[in-house]
C-alpha cells in the first residue's frame, strides 16, 4: 500500500492506493488502484498522479491517451501530467446515502496497446450535515394522573452523515418534571424517550414548553432542535398499553400494494369512553396505511429493496380520555430477484487486427444488477463458438479478449452475444450483441491461378501484340490486395529482355515487343512476379515458357550441287556401263524451318532425257533409270526443284550437269572442245532484248533524221508552228500490246496538221530509209509511209496511229515453239521459256532494255557488251550472262536476222534456220 497526503483546507485528506493482483488463472493482468479522499473536494482538485501510479512516463502519455471510462464524469485525467482530477461535485450523502462505505469505481483506459485499469476512489464522510427534526415543534398530551416513570417516545431527528458525524444523542432543556433517555434501535439508530419524573397537577401548571436538541459526533458537533409542547390533561386513570413495545416484520419487496403485513393491538383498563382506543401514525406516511379501529398496517405502494431496505414507524394508541401509548414498528424489506443484470460495453475497439495475439484486450464489459446477495451476483459468458472469451477484471467488470488467432479472409466480422445471468431463484439474465470487425493486414501473398504458363506464339508476329496474360489473386483488402506484375528473370540477355517482351503492371498482359524468329529463338523462359502494395509487400513468382512456333518463311537451300566461286556449276561423271538403279549423285538441301515446313521433296523440272534418270522424292538421290544407249548424248542436264511441306510451299532449284565417261581424262576433252549445251531459254531472252533494242534505236534515229532534214530545207517559219501547242494535239492512250501470239508488237502515234505543201513535206520518206523502215502514213494504216502528197491538205489534225500487224516471218517454227522440259533431247535449238517465272523475267528484261534504248542510254555492239543492262542491274550483269537470242529475232518486213557480234569476232557464222549458235570457246573455258 502506498500513501500520499494532500491538503484541502480546512479538511485534511489522505489518498490511499491499493494494488491487487488478479488470480493466476487470469491471463490479462490488471492493477487495481484505490484512492481515499474526503467528499466535497473542489472541482479541479488533484486526487493523485494516475499515470505515475500505473507506471507510465510523461513521454508515453501522448501515445497511451490515458482517459477515464465511467457512467458519471466524477473524475478526469490531465493529458499533460496524467493526474487524476475531480471534475464534478462529490456529495457522499447524495451518491451513497447511508451506506457505511462509499466507493466510486471506474476504469482507466490506456491505448497503444489497449488496456484497462480498475480504479476505486473511496469518499470519506465530512460532517457537513446537521441533525434535523421533521417538524420545528410537536405537541404531547399527558394526563395529570400519569405516574412518575412513564415514558413517552419523542420525534426522531435525521442526520445524513454516517459514523461519528451522524446523530449521536439527544438532550432536553432542564425541567424538574421531565428527563430524557437516549435509546438505540436494532439497526443502531438512536431515538429519545421523555420520562415523567414527578406527578403532574393540571391546576397548578397545565402547559410545559421544552426544547429537544439532537447532537452529532462531529468535531465540532452540529445540532438541530425542535420545540416540545406538553399539555397536561384532566385525570384518566389508565392509559392504553400495546402488546409489544417494538413490532418487527420482514416483508418481501415484491408484495403488491394493499397487502396486510401487521396488526398492532393496545388495551385500556378503563371503561366506557375512556377505553375506546384509536390508532394512528405518529408521523403521517405514504408507504403504509393504518386502520384506526383495528390497527392493521397495509402497504400503499410497491416496495423496492434497492431504494429503502428498512422502515421504522411509530404507532400511537389514544383512548377516549386522551391518554396516548406508543409503539415502534420496524419493517425489514427482503430483497427479491426482480432486477435483470444490465450489460454495458465500454471502450470497444472499432477494428481488431487479424494478427492480434491471443489475450488482446478488445472491450470492457460492466455488469450492474440492482439486487443484493445472490440475486446480485452475476456470471457473464459468450454465446456460440467465437474466437473470444471473457475474463473477470474486478467486481462486476469483465474484459473481452481474443482467445485464438483470427483470419479476416475466413471471417471478416463476428456478431458476439454477451449474456449476463444472476444467481437468483429463478435466475434472471440479459443479453447484448456487439459486432466486432476484423481489420486486414498483409498476411496473404498473391496467388497465381496457374502453377506455370506455357505459351505458343507463331513467328513473324506483329510487334506489340499480346501473347499471354497472367493473373493472380490476393484475398487481402485495399492496397494489401492490389497486385502488380513484373518480369524479374529470363534466360534471355538482361539488356535485350525488354526488347522481346514486356508485361502490363496492372492487367498482367504480356506483349511481344518484336517479331519472333523461330530459326533464331525457338523458346525462352520468363519468371513473372505478382506483388501486392502492402507494407511490407508480399510477392509470388510464376514461370512462363514461350514457344515460338514455326511458319514457312524460309525456302529450301541447296547444299549440293554447289556453284564454284566463279559461278559455274560442277559436274558429275556417270560410268558408261552404269546399270539401272546406279546412284549417280544426290541433291542435298536443308530448310531452316522445322516440322512439316522443313519436310523436303525433290522433283525434276527439266531433263535432257526424261527417261534416263530417276529422282528420289524424299531422298534426292539421282539414279539411272536405264542403261545408256548409243543414241543418248554423253552430256545430260537435270533441273531439280526442292520443295518444302509448308502452306504455301517454298522451293529452290538446282542444276545437275552429268557426263557419261569412264574417267576424268575421257571427260576433259568434252568439257574443253565441246561445251555443254547452253540454256536455250537464256539465249532466247538475250536475242529478244537485243532485237527490241535495235528496232527502237533505228526507229528513233530515222524519225530524228527525217525531222532534221525537213527543218534544214524549210524556209517558212510556219513550219515550226506545227510544234506549237495550238496546232499539235496530245497523244491518246494506246491499247496495251498483246504478247500472246509470239510477235513483237510496236505501235506509233503520229499526228497531221493543217498546212501547205511545204509544211507537210517533212513527212515524206527520206532516201536513206528503206521500205521496211519507213514511217506510217495516215492513208495506209499498218503499211509503210509512202511519199506524202502535199496537194492534199487535211481538214483538221488527226492522230495517225497504227499498230504493225503480226508478220508471218516473225513467228517461230514448230521447233522453236515452247515445249515440255527435255522435249528437245538436248539439242542446241533455242526454245521459248516454258514456265511463268522465265516468261515474266524475259518480259521485264525486254521492257527495261527498250526503255534504256529509247532514252539513248544503251549502245549496241561488242565494244560495250552490256546492252544497257549493266546500268540497271549492276556492272556485273553483262552480255555474257545473257543468252544470245538475236538469231531467233526477226525484223518485220525483212529476211535478215540479227547476229552475234561476239560470234563474228570469233570467225563463226550464225547458224541458219533456228538461229541458235554455239558459245565461244572463251566463254566455255570460263
Amino acid at each position: 500500500m502506498r500513501e500520499a497526503a494532500a491538503q484541502r483546507l480546512p479538511v485534511q485528506r489522505r489518498p490511499i492506493i491499493l494494488f491487487f493482483l488478479l488470480p493466476l488463472f487470469c491471463p490479462a493482468l490488471s492493477e487495481q488502484i484505490r484512492y481515499k479522499i474526503p467528499e466535497e473536494m473542489p472541482t479541479g482538485s488533484v486526487v493523485g498522479n494516475l499515470a505515475k501510479d500505473l507506471g507510465f512516463t510523461v513521454q508515453e502519455l501522448p501515445t497511451r491517451k490515458l482517459r477515464i471510462s465511467s457512467k458519471k464524469p466524477y473524475f478526469s485525467v490531465r493529458a499533460t501530467s496524467g493526474e487524476l482530477l475531480v471534475s464534478s461535485r462529490l456529495d457522499r450523502e447524495q451518491i451513497c446515502g447511508k451506506k457505511p462505505e462509499c466507493v466510486l469505481e471506474f476504469e482507466a483506459v490506456a491505448e497503444n496497446p489497449l488496456n484497462f485499469y480498475h480504479v476505486d476512489v473511496e469518499l470519506e464522510d465530512v460532517n457537513d450535515h446537521m441533525p434535523k427534526f421533521p417538524h420545528t415543534s410537536s405537541e404531547l398530551l399527558i394526563s395529570e394522573s400519569a405516574q412518575p416513570g412513564t415514558r413517552f417516545i419523542l420525534e426522531v431527528a435525521e442526520d445524513a452523515d454516517i459514523a461519528l458525524n451522524s446523530l449521536q444523542n439527544y438532550k432536553i432543556s432542564l425541567s424538574p418534571s421531565f428527563s430524557l433517555v437516549n435509546k438505540e434501535k436494532q439497526d443502531g439508530r438512536k431515538y429519545p424517550e421523555l420520562v415523567l419524573e414527578n406527578t403532574l397537577d393540571r391546576e397548578q401548571q397545565n402547559f410545559y414548553r421544552l426544547v429537544l436538541t439532537a447532537l452529532d459526533g462531529g468535531n465540532p458537533p452540529l445540532s438541530g432542535t425542535t420545540e416540545l409542547r406538553i399539555q397536561v390533561t384532566d385525570a384518566n386513570d389508565n392509559p392504553p398499553v400495546f402488546s409489544q413495545e417494538v413490532y418487527r416484520v420482514r416483508l418481501p419487496e415484491n408484495v403488491p400494494p394493499g397487502t396486510t403485513m401487521l396488526q398492532v393491538t393496545a388495551t385500556d383498563k378503563d371503561e366506557g369512553i375512556n377505553s375506546e382506543i384509536t390508532y394512528s401514525f405518529y408521523r403521517a406516511g405514504q408507504v403504509f396505511g393504518l386502520n384506526s379501529k383495528t390497527g392493521e398496517i397495509t402497504t400503499q405502494r410497491t416496495l423496492d429493496f434497492e431504494e429503502i431496505k428498512d422502515y421504522s414507524i411509530v404507532v400511537e394508541a389514544r383512548d377516549g380520555g386522551g391518554l396516548v401509548a406508543q409503539c415502534t414498528v420496524e419493517i425489514n424489506i427482503q430483497d427479491e430477484n426482480d432486477n435483470s443484470p444490465e450489460v454495458t460495453i465500454d471502450s470497444l475497439l472499432e477494428t481488431i487486427l487479424e494478427n492480434a495475439v491471443p489475450g488482446t484486450l478488445i472491450a470492457l464489459i460492466k455488469i450492474h444488477d440492482g439486487d443484493s446477495g445472490e440475486n446480485g451476483e452475476v456470471n457473464c459468458r459468450l454465446e456460440g463458438e467465437v474466437p473470444f472469451k471473457i475474463i473477470s477484471s474486478s467486481k462486476n467488470s469483465y474484459k473481452l479478449v481474443t482467445d485464438r488467432t483470427l483470419d479476416r479472409e475466413l471471417t471478416p466480422e463476428y456478431n458476439v452475444t454477451i449474456t449476463a445471468t444472476d444467481r437468483g431463484k429463478p435466475p434472471l439474465s440479459s443479453s447484448t450483441k456487439v459486432t466486432l470487425h476484423i481489420g486486414d493486414i498483409n498476411d496473404n501473398a498473391p496467388l497465381f491461378y496457374q502453377a506455370s504458363y506455357l505459351v505458343y506464339v507463331a513467328e513473324n508476329n506483329a510487334p506489340g501484340v499480346s501473347i499471354a496474360q497472367v493473373s493472380a489473386s490476393d484475398p487481402d483488402l485495399g492496397p494489401n490486395g492490389h497486385v502488380s506484375y513484373s518480369i524479374i528473370a529470363s534466360d534471355l540477355e538482361p539488356k535485350s529482355l525488354w526488347s522481346y517482351v514486356t508485361v502490363n503492371a496492372q492487367s498482367g498482359v504480356v506483349f511481344a515487343q518484336r517479331a519472333f524468329d523461330h530459326e533464331q529463338l525457338r523458346s525462352f523462359q520468363l519468371t513473372l512476379q505478382a506483388r501486392d502494395q502492402g507494407s511490407p509487400s508480399l510477392s509470388a513468382n510464376v514461370s512462363m515458357r514461350v514457344l515460338v512456333g514455326d511458319r514457312n518463311d524460309n525456302a529450301p537451300r541447296v547444299l549440293y550441287p554447289a556453284l564454284e566461286p566463279d559461278g559455274s556449276a560442277l559436274f558429275d561423271m556417270v560410268p558408261r556401263a552404269a546399270e539401272p538403279g546406279y546412284l549417280v549423285t544426290k541433291v542435298v538441301a536443308v530448310d531452316a524451318d522445322s516440322g512439316h515446313n522443313a519436310w523436303l521433296s525433290y522433283h525434276v523440272l527439266q531433263a535432257s532425257d526424261p527417261g534416263l534418270f530417276s529422282l528420289g522424292l524424299r531422298t534426292g538421290e539421282v539414279r539411272t533409270a536405264r542403261a545408256l544407249g548409243d543414241r543418248d548424248a554423253t552430256r545430260q542436264r537435270l533441273l531439280v526443284a526442292v520443295r518444302d511441306g509448308g502452306q504455301p510451299p517454298l522451293s529452290a532449284t538446282a542444276t545437275l550437269h552429268l557426263i557419261f565417261a569412264d574417267s576424268l581424262q575421257e571427260a576433259l576433252p568434252d568439257l574443253s572442245d565441246d561445251p555443254l549445251p547452253s540454256d536455250p531459254q537464256s539465249e532466247l531472252q538475250f536475242y529478244l532484248v537485243v532485237a527490241l533494242a535495235l528496232i527502237s534505236v533505228l526507229f528513233l534515229l530515222a524519225v530524228i533524221l527525217a525531222i532534221a532534214l525537213r527543218l534544214r530545207h524549210s524556209s517558212s517559219p510556219s513550219v515550226w508552228g506545227c510544234f506549237q501547242p495550238g496546232f499539235c494535239s496530245e497523244s491518246r492512250p494506246v491499247v496495251p500490246p498483246n504478247y500472246c501470239d509470239g510477235t513483237l508488237p510496236y505501235s506509233y502515234n503520229l499526228y497531221g496538221v493543217h498546212a501547205t505543201k511545204t509544211e507537210c513535206d517533212f513527212l515524206k520518206c527520206s532516201e536513206p530509209l528503206s521500205s521496211g523502215q519507213g514511217l506510217l502514213c495516215p492513208e495506209s494504216s499498218g503499211a509503210l509511209f509512202p511519199p506524202c502528197d502535199a496537194s492534199e491538205p487535211t481538214s483538221h489534225p488527226e492522230p495517225l496511229t497504227s499498230q504493225a500487224p503480226p508478220n508471218t516471218d516473225w513467228r517461230f517454227s514448230q521447233a522453236q515453239r515452247p515445249g515440255t522440259s527435255g522435249s528437245q533431247n538436248g539439242d542446241e535449238t533455242g526454245t521459248w521459256p516454258n514456265n511463268q517465272f522465265d516468261t515474266e523475267m524475259l518480259q521485264a528484261m525486254i521492257l527495261a532494255s527498250a526503255s534504256e534504248a529509247a532514252d539513248g542510254s544503251s549502245t549496241l555492239g561488242g565494244g560495250a557488251g552490256t546492252m544497257g543492262l549493266s546500268a540497271r542491274y549492276g556492272p556485273q550483269f553483262t552480255l555474257q550472262h545473257v543468252p544470245d537470242y538475236r538469231q531467233n529475232v526477226y525484223i518485220p518486213g525483212s529476211n535478215a536476222t540479227l547476229t552475234n557480234a561476239a560470234g563474228k569476232r570469233d570467225g563463226k557464222a550464225p547458224a541458219g534456220g533456228n538461229g541458235n549458235k554455239k558459245k565461244s570457246g572463251k566463254k566455255e573455258k570460263k
